[in-house]
């Protein structure tokens, strides 16, 4: 096994908004930092999910695309430096004693053993595999017509485009890509929509087809996707849509894999952190969507606040001289490394 002999004050294991800005973060503390990743590159889901969505719930922004919040995101993460490990799944967690202080070993599938004083988990909702419709044609047209991510809103371009679902990706994407398809059907298996109130209004005065209360029957086609069947979940009653492309926005099923034998407490939602986003095990913290307390709402912003939380509690954790409200990051005094002012 290859043990990384440098020992960090802080890993972060997951590269999303949540992780990048507690990278970033951590750097304000001063602290030695560690990112890693199972994932190819920096983003999490903004790059790997949705990196042409509009995003609408972080500060600062009336709205930017995932892509650019991320790119954001990963150049401010790597202001101080941070060492970055991607490309890498943690498997295991093990404990030292080394001279008295507490060393966690995280055991990598690259065989690698990686040391740090704290961890703080800001692995989203873990690995995901988006829920799939056990209908006719379905998985024949996957990657011909059939989409559950989109990467590029040009593969919609002057197409007629379907899509299911009825939660804020579906809505966000009949909005999205109103520039760019020829025309928009939306299918919901009700007249209840879980997506934000303006997005709704939005959707509603937009020439986009909405067809509450169906479902997704069949699809068919010859090389590629052309047909769709629909139904009135009411009356049974079926319709057939000419059809290019299919997007399904019907969620993910998620799973924490190896975290979930680290002995960490867990509820059906996620890992359980008290207001200091510590985990049942000192000196592991959590934050961002991975994270459960009561009271939780799963936004970025939500993530930025408690990855914060999280990195102030784990720098007095490792130096208890060190206060847990640095101050303001307004005043460079309190930024190591930061160019100071006149």
């Amino acid at each position: 096994m290859n043990i990384q002999s440098d020992v960090y004050d802080i890993t972060i294991v997951g590269s999303g908004p949540t992780g990048l800005y507690g990278a970033f973060y951590a750097g304000v503390r001063g602290m030695k930092t560690k990112i890693l990743d199972a994932l190819p590159e920096l983003g999490g889901q903004l790059v790997t999910l949705y990196p042409e969505k509009w995003v609408f719930d972080v500060g600062g922004f009336p709205k930017i695309l995932a892509k650019d919040l991320a790119k954001n995101l990963i150049a401010q993460a790597m202001t101080f430096a941070p060492t970055v490990c991607l490309d890498e799944k943690v498997l295991s967690v093990k404990t030292h004693s080394e001279n008295g202080t507490k060393i966690f070993e995280l055991v990598t599938d690259k065989g690698t053993a990686h040391l740090t004083k704290t961890i703080v988990l800001t692995a989203g909702i873990g690995a995901f595999k988006p829920k799939k419709l056990d209908k006719p044609g379905i998985e024949q047209f996957e990657g011909k017509g059939i989409h559950y991510f989109v990467n590029e809103k040009k593969v919609f371009k002057d197409k007629d485009v379907l899509i299911v679902g009825g939660g804020d990706s579906a809505v966000d994407w009949c909005l999205n890509l109103l520039d760019t398809a020829k025309k928009i059907t939306l299918i919901h298996r009700s007249d209840q929509f879980r997506a934000h109130e303006e997005s709704i209004r939005a959707l509603m005065s937009s020439p986009i087809e909405i067809m509450t209360f169906h479902e997704l029957r069949s699809v068919s086609g010859n090389e590629r996707l052309e047909m769709a069947i629909v139904y009135d979940n009411r009356t049974i009653r079926e319709t057939a849509l000419r059809i290019d492309e299919i997007i399904l926005n019907l969620g993910f099923h998620a799973d924490l894999g190896p975290i979930k034998e680290w002995g960490l407490e867990l509820d059906k939602v996620g890992i359980k952190v008290n207001y200091r986003m510590e985990t049942s095990v000192e000196g592991i913290f959590a934050a961002g969507d991975v994270a459960s307390h009561p009271g939780k709402l799963k936004l970025i912003s939500t993530g930025f606040g408690e990855v914060v939380a999280a990195v102030n509690f784990a720098k007095n954790f490792i130096d208890p001289s060190a206060k847990v409200y640095p101050g303001h990051s307004t005043d460079l005094r309190n930024i190591p490394g930061a160019a100071k002012g006149n």
